[in-house]
């Protein structure tokens, strides 16, 4: 009983009791105050069903198949308990933190609040945490203004072709986004394959290509900005690995804005930089599922070329042996090379 006293005693730090409080609301309507706010390890935990109806949304709870189901503009999405992914269609976005049953409720992190129902919705949320203790996040809109901003960069007239290109290996730092087993991590494999695209523009074309990180540290979303805000970079490329939760699925896929994908038949740059990447993997003999909108991925809104590789999934051997091998890496690094050396050719024949 001793034992059991003291065991309980070490657990109450991380299950902390109710405390805080937060401020919700879509951008330009009054915010609401939930009382209800948990924190373990320094993180937010909010009820999923006091939330979703404040920002316009419903949900609902399958107790066979311990599942919550979020109604969309894009459809259904689907989380559950202890799921580090959120599911929209056949697309899986990992979540920072798992959804969480916590005093009989179930939560979601506040990442998940002002980032990924965001995306859901296609609208901005206004998120304050109201806790002087707690570390504040930069969660008005300014960031998603100054992202769309960047994107909107026209180039000056009489400008043809490519001057230059932004490279975002995605995470880095304390955040190793997907893991596969023995250790392969998604933040170290886009990093080798950005700097292998970086060294084939420098030497073959002699183009400058930025990257967002050049090393494996954490970035703030203004520093992820600081390489596309280079005046004369006309493209930006974001670079990902994923998982899912059947070992079955694989290939690379490509995300373009949601409001470019009516661009399928001509039309676009986002659109024609995504076909000439997507004809480049397939090539080199990778795998490459087609072209899809992204209502969940940071792509902004905008005019300059973006498009967000996925290179494969960490789930599946396959993709895993392709990924985790410093040749399969300098595969793929060649392989977006022609394709963006392909667009860039593209481009100064349009222009």
């Amino acid at each position: 009983m001793v034992r059991l006293f003291f065991l309980l005693l070490l657990l109450l730090p991380a299950l902390s009791v109710a405390e805080g409080a937060v401020q919700l609301a879509l951008e330009g309507q009054p915010p609401v105050t939930l009382n209800e706010v948990y924190h373990r390890n320094g993180v937010a935990y909010l009820a999923v069903d006091e939330v979703l109806p404040i920002l316009g949304l419903s949900g609902s709870w399958d107790s066979v198949k311990h599942i919550y189901s979020i109604k969309t503009p894009f459809g259904r999405a689907q989380m559950s308990p202890g799921s580090q992914f959120l599911r929209l269609g056949g697309q899986f976005q990992p979540l920072t933190n798992s959804p969480s049953f916590i005093d009989g409720r179930l939560r979601v992190d506040e990442n998940f609040v002002v980032i990924h129902l965001p995306a859901l919705l296609n609208l901005s949320v206004y998120y304050r945490d109201l806790d002087p203790s707690v570390e504040q996040m930069p969660t008005d809109s300014s960031l998603d203004r100054l992202f769309s901003f960047l994107l909107r960069k026209q180039k000056p007239a009489g400008v043809k072709g490519l001057r230059a290109v932004a490279i975002d290996p995605a995470h880095g730092g304390a955040d190793p986004g997907s893991m596969g087993p023995k250790g392969l991590k998604e933040k170290d494999l886009v990093l080798s394959v950005a700097q292998g695209l970086q060294k084939r523009f420098k030497m073959h074309l002699g183009l400058p290509v930025y990257l967002s990180r050049d090393a494996d540290y954490s970035l703030t979303a203004a520093q992820r900005f600081a390489a596309v805000n280079k005046p004369e970079v006309d493209a930006l490329v974001l670079l990902h690995a994923q998982a899912a939760l059947s070992e079955s699925v694989r290939g690379a896929v490509l995300f373009i804005r949601p409001q470019e994908q009516k661009a399928a038949d001509g039309g676009g740059d986002s659109m024609a930089l995504a076909r000439q990447l997507r004809q480049a993997l397939r090539q080199a003999g990778i795998e490459v599922a087609a072209i899809q909108r992204a209502p969940l991925l940071p792509l902004g809104q905008g005019d300059l070329p973006t498009v967000l590789v996925e290179l494969g999934y960490l789930s599946n051997s396959t993709d895993r042996e392709l990924l985790g091998q410093s040749a399969g890496q300098e595969r793929l690094a060649e392989a977006l090379y022609r394709g963006l050396k392909a667009f860039a050719h593209q481009q100064q024949e349009i222009e």
